[in-house]
């Protein structure tokens, strides 16, 4: 199937969860969202208490070869089978998801772009940058309403794990980027050059 993928990267709470969900809300049924996140690895082995103190913002914290599997699964037009995670609980859903392949392939993730062989299957590649106050200040809001954090859980994480691995995977990646999208979802100008990109493919526009 010709389609268009693309990666977006950027650290925690940079706004690129934000970017994905307007492009999906601009040309709808014409984008599949696939999220990195949803192929962390399942911990079945060990206690809640024992997850919680568990590294996920290094590479080898996801199945990132699941998600290779499912990209080249899209790209041929064939439908994927992706996991279910479940961050209320640190661990993988045993229930799957049904992913469609469409005209346009957007994954998302804070390491998608650490990653040669994703960033190989990329079409596009955007890297959304943010100062750090904003993103920690976003993640704080995000983990305590939507991820059921406590406030205390959420620090230790960010300086234990997020922050260093932020600085020592995340932050490098940068650099394989075709497209730098500064202050994250203000800088309208870089987002309508990224949207035009997009329209004019779905439309069959040479650009």
């Amino acid at each position: 199937m010709d389609n268009l993928i693309i990666g977006i990267a950027g650290g925690s709470g940079s706004g690129k969860s934000t970017l994905t969900e307007n492009i999906k809300k601009r040309f709808g049924e014409d984008v599949t969202v696939v999220l990195h996140d949803y192929y962390y690895k399942a911990h079945d082995d060990m206690t809640y208490e024992e997850r919680t103190k568990l590294n996920y913002d290094e590479p080898s914290a996801y199945d990132t070869d699941w998600m290779l599997r499912n990209l080249m699964q899209l790209k041929k037009g064939e439908k994927a089978i992706a996991p279910v995670y479940d961050f209320s609980i640190h661990n993988r859903r045993p229930e799957t998801q049904e992913i469609l392949p469409t005209k346009v392939i957007v994954v998302e993730g804070i390491l998608v772009l650490e990653d040669k062989q994703l960033c190989d299957l990329f079409d596009i590649k955007v890297f959304v940058d943010a100062d750090a106050d904003i993103r920690i200040i976003r993640r704080i809001k995000r983990d305590m309403q939507v991820r059921a954090r406590s406030f205390d859980s959420i620090v230790n994480q960010y300086m234990t794990t997020v922050k260093p691995m932020h600085e020592m995977y995340v932050e490098p990646s940068k650099k394989n980027a075709d497209i730098v999208i500064l202050h994250g979802g203000e800088n309208t100008v870089a987002l309508d050059l990224l949207y035009h990109k997009i329209a004019n493919y779905i439309n069959g526009v040479e650009s």
